[in-house]
């Protein structure tokens, strides 16, 4: 029996607390109007040793009407850009941190599909770290909900009516891009998330009481209808919220690049919380040969990413073809520290890290291991929504750092508040559960 210690939920507060102050700091410095905007601006180019008035003067013409009119235009279009920062800053780690929630659930139903007999003794963590779905999912739909139903932002500029009534492509795409369409499927394939985590949730509860497996069937037969759900919504959901915020382009391998980062991510998770836990001496049940193979995944699926960020980025390099090129040319030319700093995060220091069998089983190595891998997706959470919305403008500060601080706070107290809260933190009457007890690699 796990307790939530008084520490780590002062620290889970503290951090909500802090993060609250420091994003309500971020959308309250944003820029209101357009002089404030170029004044930020300004301010940066001095900063970075200015260079953009020269540049201007020299490209002065005679045409001066033309050139204010598109002045006005860049400066409004400036100012849309700062105002979406602290938008984009939250979105970001809302969506991060429920990923983390999401991979562990995926990975959760995969366990169970395949009747893998090394992992039922983690199924109570699988559950705990899931638990922060349902918040997380609330906390999305409602910010969704603020940008297509209210208008309070410009992330998506496919929500604009003028955009749409001049823009050729898009008008080609609005029988799918649309506001009610686009709500209705976020609730589609947020609530069938969810759901599916409840009810195997309750159906594993009910398991560990049971005379015979019916609960345990219940769970195999609906984690297959939910992984055949979930890979056809988490394909609308990377379309929808990410390849949306530019709607010209597009990646086949997209969808299957977002599940990638996704899936690992959740189940470094799932090994930093085992690790913690085996701290406290709670699952003495679980042995190192567990954690070696949580290493593994950890391992193959940090490859497996790298794989699928090549193959895209690669084909699309080499085909040069501008509609698609035209992603890659934001972030290699105003992105590449973070675009390929992932790189380094996700796929050199794993497989360094990882490589050795040895290091799999020495819970700080792989607790060091998942901070690395943590940082490295969520800087490509950061590329996929900064370029797209906020453009060159961007920077890394209080609206970005706030919002990682509230929702790692929020994630830490949901997910140890479950934990805390179950009953038992061994499946007890699971058919594979001394099977699990006692795997050695």
């Amino acid at each position: 029996m796990y307790t939530f210690s008084n520490r780590l939920r002062i620290t889970s507060f503290i951090l909500m607390i802090v993060g609250v102050l420091g994003i309500g700091y971020g959308f309250l410095s944003a820029p209101s109007t357009i002089e404030e905007a170029k004044a930020i601006v300004a301010s940066t180019e001095a900063h970075h040793g200015g260079g953009h008035e020269e540049a201007q003067a020299a490209t002065h013409h005679e045409n001066t009407t033309a050139q204010s009119e598109a002045h006005a235009e860049h400066d409004a279009h400036t100012l849309s850009k700062l105002q979406n920062r602290p938008w984009s800053a939250f979105l970001i780690a809302a969506f991060f941190f429920f990923m983390l929630s999401l991979g562990a659930l995926v990975f959760y139903a995969v366990q169970h599909v395949s009747s893998a007999g090394w992992s039922p003794v983690l199924f109570r963590i699988m559950e705990g770290v899931t638990a922060y779905m349902v918040p997380g999912a609330i906390i999305l739909y409602v910010f969704y909900i603020l940008t297509a139903g209210f208008q309070m932002n410009h992330l998506y500029i496919w929500m604009d009516p003028d955009i749409m009534a001049h823009d050729k492509i898009l008008q080609l795409k609005s029988g799918y891009l649309n506001v009610p369409f686009f709500l209705i499927r976020s609730l589609l394939f947020l609530g069938g998330w969810c759901f599916y985590r409840y009810y195997v949730v309750k159906q594993s509860r009910l398991q560990d009481e049971a005379e015979d497996y019916t609960p345990y069937k219940k769970i195999f037969k609906s984690s297959v209808f939910f992984l055949l759900f979930f890979f056809v919504t988490e394909a609308l959901m990377a379309w929808d919220w990410f390849m949306g915020l530019e709607p010209h382009w597009y990646s086949t391998l997209f969808a299957w690049y977002i599940f990638a980062s996704m899936f690992v991510s959740g189940v470094t998770v799932i090994a930093m919380v085992l690790v913690y836990l085996k701290s406290k001496g709670i699952v003495d049940f679980i042995n190192d040969s567990h954690l070696h193979d949580l290493a593994k995944y950890i391992f193959g699926l940090s490859i497996f990413w790298s794989y699928l960020w090549f193959g895209q980025f690669m084909l699309i390099w080499y085909a040069n073809i501008p509609e698609e090129s035209a992603y890659f040319m934001t972030r290699v030319e105003h992105y590449n520290i973070v675009f390929f700093g992932m790189l380094v995060f996700n796929f050199v220091f794993p497989f360094l890290i990882l490589m050795n069998t040895d290091f799999k089983r020495k819970g700080w190595f792989v607790m060091i291991a998942g901070v690395f891998v943590l940082i490295g997706h969520y800087m490509d959470v950061f590329q996929w929504v900064m370029p797209s919305t906020v453009g060159e403008l961007w920077s890394f500060g209080i609206p970005e750092i706030s919002s990682v601080l509230f929702f790692l706070g929020l994630f830490i107290y949901v997910v140890f508040n479950a934990i805390a809260k179950t009953p038992s933190l061994l499946a007890k009457r699971n058919p594979y559960i001394e099977e699990s007890k006692h795997f050695h690699y």
